[in-house]
């Protein structure tokens, strides 16, 4: 089995019940799966060592069409394997402790809050590009009351 880090497998990489679901491709490229070593290299198994448990990947490589059809943004990060959305569904750090600690202790392209409240987001998205390229960004998701459209707001 090939391994993206030494936390995370390639299936776990690629993974998508949509993908599956609708019998899409999610096959990331060479370049890709480079930047998909990167990210897990320079965000996640830093972050993965301090917390010191498993955490779960909500998504990470997304294929072009496995992208339309779940209405990601066509510039969407996660298309070129260089972004990834974490959960604390095992209980062993909160989202917002995971967000806080790779904002003061890592580099990264940008991170985003995706909704829950102001104690926790219901998830975190995190993406690298390059040390000298990174933004350092930080945004906050929501919606507006009557619309499906996603919002962003930098915090």
């Amino acid at each position: 089995m090939k391994k993206i880090s030494k936390n995370i497998s390639y299936s776990e990489g690629v993974y998508s019940i949509t993908a599956n679901r609708l019998g899409l491709p999610n096959d990331p490229s060479d370049e890709h799966l480079a930047n998909m070593k990167l990210l897990a290299e320079k965000v996640f198994e830093p972050l993965r060592e301090h917390v010191g448990h498993p955490i779960k990947i909500n998504s990470f490589y997304r294929g072009p069409q496995l992208n339309k059809a779940i209405g990601g943004s066509h510039s969407s990060q996660h298309c070129k394997g260089q972004a990834m959305d974490i959960d604390d569904s095992y209980g062993n750090a909160t989202n917002a402790y995971m967000y806080e600690w790779i904002k003061k202790n890592l580099d990264y392209d940008q991170m985003i809050w995706e909704f829950g409240d102001d104690k926790n987001p219901d998830w975190v998205h995190v993406s690298f590009v390059n040390e000298g390229v990174n933004r350092n960004r930080c945004l906050k998701a929501y919606r507006v009351e009557g619309s499906r459209k996603t919002h962003y707001k930098i915090i």
